[in-house]
């Protein structure tokens, strides 16, 4: 059954914060091979300009997976999550997510098409600290595939 265009331009409520942390960020920075030494040390990141460490800009998917889980699962879309693969994934970075951020995210469907049987959704998560701050917007498209594909 198709997804309904309806929901487009559907925003879900904010997520509760995510504490960002020196610890997740190294952990998250070790399992990429990422070597920056401003994903682990608060002075090299310093001397870049940033109050703490930085995490990798892939960590944006970390933060924002909660909520994006929120509109895949939405009782009310019917998507049928056994039957969807990532389409694409990007981010926008507005600042690096740093340790001490808290953020949350809002996810915003913003466009649903249908080609060749199967149903595209893109999702945009706004994410921004605890005081209103954006920090990443965060795009991916999800494909549902269609009963024959």
């Amino acid at each position: 059954m198709p997804l309904d265009p309806a929901f487009i331009g559907r925003s879900y409520p904010p997520s509760q914060p995510y504490d960002v942390s020196r610890e997740k960020i190294c952990e998250f920075a070790d399992a990429i091979g990422a070597t920056s030494p401003a994903y682990r040390d608060t002075e090299a990141a310093k001397a870049l300009g940033h109050r703490d460490v930085i995490a990798p800009p892939t960590f944006a998917i970390v933060v924002s997976m909660k909520t994006n889980e929120t509109v895949m699962f939405d009782p009310e879309l019917k998507l049928d999550y056994s039957r969807v693969v990532h389409g694409d994934q990007n981010f926008v970075h507005h600042r690096p997510i740093t340790a001490g951020d808290q953020l949350v995210c809002v996810a915003h469907i913003d466009a649903i098409t249908s080609r060749m049987g199967n149903d595209m959704v893109t999702v945009r998560t706004e994410i921004s600290t605890v005081d209103g701050e954006l920090v990443t917007t965060a795009k991916s498209m999800l494909v549902v595939r269609g009963e024959d594909a």
